[in-house]
């Protein structure tokens, strides 16, 4: 009977595990610890998305005995998507295996009940009911789909800051008292804008900022919310994000108005001042004094977004929150000669 010592990082111990084959192929957990690993847990692949940079990953439940209950299909198109049984070769595709793990988990036997209770189910789709949707339900109960959330918040930040570049010079050529975009319509633009929020002129960017900045914060916020069923560690790196890309908006508007009255031939917030600055920042991208205020007023939207996730991504680094990987034995063997060498 083929066997191999299986290390697994759970709960910040690492627990050992001595993993057997029958002729049949099962395998059989000697555990030291108390839990029977794999057997329902929730595992993932990455995968590519055609000729793209970026793939997505894709979710299954383990079954503890060789196979894995996902959606199937062909990679990347899930018009005929079915949930069924298949071996883990067949899952992973010659990819590294990787384990979510939970803070709160269903049973083994609940989770794999779940699983089995979905078997033919045809109902995928990308949005609402997705392969991580079925596997993080499978596990918790309720339904959840980070890479979608993730998508959905990225594309929300990108729209909020392409809305700023769009719309400001727009905006700030109509609603003053001088119509179009030459110096003075500017001013008089970023003054009546300036005025909703209590300022004149001075405050005009920051104004024009604050919505598209409030919605680039704000979809922070709900990708990287916490959520109580993952570990502490991935649930402080989220926290580290939401704050950072908050603090990051804030300090973008506050830097964006000391640049203003700094960086042009006429210091300070009069309106030579800020005629001078946004022109000197216009041209550093190619452009004038509109192109200046575009570019203080998208600022928090792109610093909310960019450093709010490079936040999460570098908190999980030093926390030390890495996927536990597990390498699949070659596809068309039958059974595994050897156990798969799960690293911690």
């Amino acid at each position: 009977m083929p066997a191999a010592v299986i290390r697994h990082l759970e709960s910040g111990s690492l627990k050992t595990v001595r993993r057997l084959w029958d002729d049949s192929g099962n395998s059989h957990d000697l555990v030291f610890g108390g839990k029977v690993m794999a057997r329902g847990d929730h595992i993932w692949v990455s995968r590519p998305l055609g000729y793209a940079p970026v793939g997505y990953t894709h979710h299954g439940i383990d079954c503890g005995d060789g196979t894995v209950i996902h959606f199937t299909g062909e990679p990347g198109r899930k018009t005929d998507a079915s949930i069924a049984r298949t071996t883990l070769s067949e899952f992973a595709l010659d990819s590294i295996v990787n384990f979510r793990e939970y803070s709160k988990q269903d049973a083994p036997q609940v989770v794999i009940d779940r699983a089995e209770s979905k078997l033919g189910s045809r109902d995928y789709n990308l949005v609402t009911n997705n392969c991580e949707h079925f596997a993080t339900w499978c596990c918790t109960g309720r339904t959840a789909s980070q890479q979608v959330r993730m998508a959905g918040s990225l594309t929300t930040t990108g729209a909020a800051a392409a809305t700023a570049l769009g719309t400001t010079a727009g905006v700030v050529g109509a609603v003053g008292s001088v119509a179009g975009v030459s110096g003075a319509g500017v001013m008089s633009g970023l003054a009546t804008a300036g005025g909703v929020i209590g300022g004149g002129a001075a405050a005009g960017p920051l104004a024009l900022a604050l919505g598209p900045a409030a919605v680039a914060v704000g979809a922070v916020q709900v990708a990287l919310r916490g959520d109580k069923s993952l570990p502490k560690d991935e649930n402080d790196a989220r926290r580290d994000g939401r704050v950072a890309s908050a603090a990051g908006a804030a300090v973008a508007g506050a830097g964006g108005m000391a640049a203003v009255a700094g960086m042009g031939a006429v210091a300070g917030t009069s309106a030579a001042g800020l005629t001078s600055g946004l022109a000197a920042i216009g041209g550093l991208v190619g452009g004038g004094m509109v192109a200046g205020t575009v570019a203080v007023a998208a600022a928090p939207a792109v610093v909310a977004g960019v450093v709010g996730f490079g936040a999460y991504v570098m908190s999980r680094k030093l926390r030390g929150v890495k996927p536990k990987k597990v390498t699949p034995p070659p596809a068309g063997l039958e059974g595994p000669p050897e156990a798969p060498q799960i690293e911690p």
